[in-house]
């Protein structure tokens, strides 16, 4: 046992200082995967909990809240990217939607709001339009729209104030007030923390402030493979599952 504990400790060091070492300025692709995977499980928790659960399980809840600002974030700092195709990403985010809206009511019991993949397709439209310039539609998306989607105008907002940053060459640590240069009121993401504010808001409690150093996880880069349709694939195959379980129970 003696040695051991040495071993063990040498391992922690040389982890961290590989992690170190593989910090990069903003996401990494291989990051922005890491994060899907913690915010998954983290939405599995909420999701569990509010349709098996009465609603309410101390910590599982709290930590379930984490899980939404840790996928919107990463949905503006993919939209911010030059050369995104906007309408592609609708396509996709509105397909699969359409695909996980009835087990999303079979698992919930309500129709409305409809599942949190409108949530970022509606987010998306939102900043196209923004992008183009077409402001009448861009007030439409962004004041009545949000009625009918998770989240709400909440939802949205968060999307549309963090890709405003990412496309302006906000980083990572400025999110959470880590600067490279003396920050200014036009250098801080103001409009981003008041929409977590407003979200921390809605859920009646702080712990989606946590997804903002959780983020720095995304700068990462770590031998993980990207898999672009497995996300979608597990929202619907575990709505379905949630549905199964309260049928039968």
């Amino acid at each position: 046992m003696g040695l051991a504990a040495p071993s063990m400790a040498v391992q922690v060091r040389s982890f961290a200082a590989a992690a170190a070492r593989h910090l990069r300025g903003n996401m990494t692709s291989s990051g922005r995967e890491l994060l899907k995977w913690i915010a998954l499980v983290l939405m599995t928790f909420d999701h569990v909990v509010k349709a098996l659960l009465d609603g309410y399980v101390p910590v599982l809840s709290e930590l379930g809240r984490i899980a939404f600002p840790v996928f919107a974030l990463i949905m503006a700092f993919n939209l911010a990217q030059p050369g995104t195709d906007y309408a592609k990403s609708v396509k996709r985010l509105a397909g699969w939607g359409l695909i996980a809206q009835p087990f999303h009511v079979w698992a919930f019991g309500f129709l409305l709001p409809v599942n949190i993949l409108f949530t970022f397709a509606l987010a998306t439209c939102l900043v196209w339009s923004i992008q183009d310039r077409r402001w009448l539609l861009a007030s439409f998306l962004g004041l009545l729209a949000p009625l009918a989607v998770d989240y709400q105008w909440i939802g949205v907002w968060l999307v549309g104030a963090a890709w405003s940053w990412f496309r302006t060459g906000g980083t990572l640590q400025s999110l959470v007030g880590l600067a490279s240069t003396k920050p200014t009121l036009a250098k801080l993401p103001w409009r981003l923390w008041i929409c977590m504010g407003l979200l921390c808001w809605n859920n009646g409690n702080g712990w989606a402030l946590l997804a903002l150093p959780l983020m720095q996880l995304g700068r990462l880069q770590l031998p993980l493979p990207r898999l672009r349709w497995a996300f979608y694939g597990y929202y619907v195959a575990h709505l379905a599952v949630i549905g199964l379980i309260w049928t039968v129970s």
